[in-house]
């Protein structure tokens, strides 16, 4: 039996974060090298979860991410959308974990109900609030597989839905998503992405550093946001990793990657649900960011 349990995110300096609605976000993003996320392969697929055996589990070691087309049925993805809406419209009284773009504030108070979702980044910490993203976060196969690419006992630890609107998504530029959490260094944690529209290389599907996770922590730094510094990108290893709707990228925690800005006319949205082992330890902001961070090192960016 797999359990589940839900616990609180941790933000970058070490708080826990507070949910407002109607919250922007804190970064403003800003420009970066047009070449920054240019590739030089693409992620192969799987088809279903069915087709991961014991080869794509090594392949996981390996190269730290799994790239699976097919995962979740065309109901199951338009439901979990239906979800995401109602949460953004305000269907939920008392929920309070929905973060705007910045480039939309001059406009949020104009948009209509149909166009709000197109100024929100992001939605936090909602499954216990809609029954059809919950029964994503805890669908049987994919709590199976986590478990099988090697977190015991899996429990929940964050639940977002990521929005890149069209023309205004911002970038999340390239890092490591172990550097955002107050968790152990060797514990063992996977990401799962899912695409909720296509996510393409034009409206901001994830890009990817093949075995990156392997070469352990790396230094970031506050400049577009939490990040790698943009000239510690090993560019020459960059693979872009495209989905269709109901596909699921999993990943390693230390698994370099990033996400351009969405300059497209799509919408990409994609949920986004992290599990650890649920006996999982803690430590505290300083011992991470005596890691991760870069006060008191002899580096720059």
């Amino acid at each position: 039996m797999v359990a589940v349990e839900q616990v609180k995110e941790v933000e970058p300096n070490g708080a826990t974060g507070e949910l407002v609605d109607g919250k922007f976000d804190e970064y403003a993003g800003g420009a970066y090298d047009p070449h920054l996320y240019d590739f030089h392969g693409v992620a192969p697929t799987l088809n279903g979860f069915d087709a991961v055996g014991e080869a794509e589990l090594a392949l996981f070691e390996e190269q730290g991410f799994l790239a699976i087309d097919n995962a979740f049925s065309p109901e199951e993805v338009r439901a979990a959308l239906e979800g995401m809406l109602d949460v953004i419209d305000g269907n939920y009284p008392g929920y309070r974990g929905i973060q705007f773009e910045v480039a939309a504030r001059p406009l949020l108070s104009t948009l209509s109900r149909e166009n709000k979702q197109d100024a929100v980044r992001k939605i936090s910490h909602f499954i216990q609030w809609d029954a059809r993203l919950h029964a994503i976060a805890t669908h049987p196969r994919l709590l199976a597989l986590t478990e099988r690419l090697g977190v015991e006992k899996p429990g929940l630890f964050e639940d977002k839905a990521l929005i890149k609107p069209p023309k205004i998504g911002r970038e999340k530029p390239w890092h490591q998503d172990h550097a955002y959490w107050n968790l152990p260094l060797d514990a063992r944690v996977v990401t799962a992405w899912i695409a909720l529209d296509e996510a393409t290389e034009e409206n901001g599907c994830l890009f990817v550093i093949p075995g990156s996770h392997r070469e352990g922590p790396v230094v970031h730094f506050r400049r577009r946001d939490w990040q790698i510094c943009d000239d510690q990108v090993q560019r020459g290893r960059v693979v872009a990793a495209p989905l269709k709707p109901g596909g699921v990228l999993l990943f390693n925690s230390y698994l370099q990657h990033g996400t351009p800005a969405n300059a497209s006319p799509k919408r990409r949205r994609a949920l986004q649900f992290v599990y650890i082992p649920s006996e999982v330890g803690r430590i505290t902001p300083a011992e991470r960011l005596a890691v991760f961070g870069s006060e008191g090192k002899d580096v720059e960016c």
